[in-house]
């Protein structure tokens, strides 16, 4: 039986860890070719560790022992030629392009320099207008681009929590501005039959969420907090009694959209939430 993806080509951003990794496999196991890019390199101003070449090619290993087909390219998303030279390359080994996941972020929350406010911008959101920039001339009727938001760029106090500093506001922005850009985009690759979505998830376990600083955010009261100290926190963010999602829980969504089931489905802000959204006190 054929995958849901089969013959499909993939670009997935942040492919190193967390989420960008766990759509690599998910989608290769459907049947997809995956171009994949990361960074691979720390950020100043991001506190947790980033993916590393290790990760990359753990991603890499994983893709190819289900089967799958890969090509990992170390490249920035704030740099926009280093993406189109990803894409071009992906498609010259893969030979066309359909599903777009403009996945790459970061919550740099380290300290108080407002650098972290541009760099959250620049990966954010920048790095979402070049991956849609370089993959657009490519896209033909059928294709899918799908955006990574937050719960934070849907509910109101995320650009001016001062908890979360220069870099949080950033995080918070970047997010809201993915609300409407999906909207907005949608409208404009309608008629060639091109669909723009956009998924937006509460807590997810990964990296982003599991650091000393952002620990220290929940549990404020303590010098040191550990997992076991936040979980309670956590679990208050969500309506369902769970302290977060899992990264697969993403890349299902993402399947269902790149896919031919979702193939009218379109401008949506898909929220991937446990209810965080509609437990929230000021949810817009």
């Amino acid at each position: 039986m054929a995958g849901r993806l089969e013959g499909k080509v993939a670009f997935i951003t942040g492919a190193a860890r967390g989420q960008g990794k766990s759509h690599c496999i998910r989608l290769a196991q459907e049947g997809a070719a995956i171009i994949a890019v990361d960074l691979c390199e720390p950020i100043d101003t991001v506190a947790y560790a980033l993916g590393t070449d290790a990760d990359f090619a753990d991603t890499v290993a994983q893709v190819e022992a289900i089967g799958g087909q890969i090509l990992a390219l170390k490249a920035d998303v704030r740099e926009r030629n280093q993406l189109r030279d990803a894409v071009e390359a992906g498609i010259a080994k893969f030979g066309a392009l359909h599903i777009v996941c403009a996945n790459a972020g970061i919550l740099p929350i380290k300290g108080r320099d407002p650098q972290a406010f541009v760099d959250a911008m620049d990966v954010d959101f920048g790095g979402v207008l070049n991956a849609v920039a370089v993959s657009l001339p490519h896209l033909g009727a059928g294709a899918s681009i799908i955006l990574t938001g937050s719960t934070a760029g849907l509910i109101e106090g995320s650009v001016n929590n001062p908890a979360l500093g220069p870099g949080g506001s950033g995080y918070g922005l970047a997010k809201s501005f993915i609300v409407k850009y999906t909207e907005v985009l949608a409208l404009q690759v309608a008629e060639k039959m091109i669909r723009v979505n956009a998924i937006h998830p509460t807590n997810c376990n990964t990296n982003l969420l599991h650091n000393d600083e952002l620990y220290k955010l929940f549990r404020p009261d303590l010098p040191n907090p550990t997992t076991d100290d936040v979980m309670p926190a956590f679990n208050v963010f969500q309506a369902m009694p769970i302290p977060y999602i899992e990264p697969v829980d993403i890349s299902n969504a993402v399947l269902w959209l790149a896919s031919d089931e979702a193939r009218y489905v379109t401008g949506v802000n898909l929220r991937v939430d446990a209810g965080s959204y509609i437990k929230a006190p000021n949810g817009l």
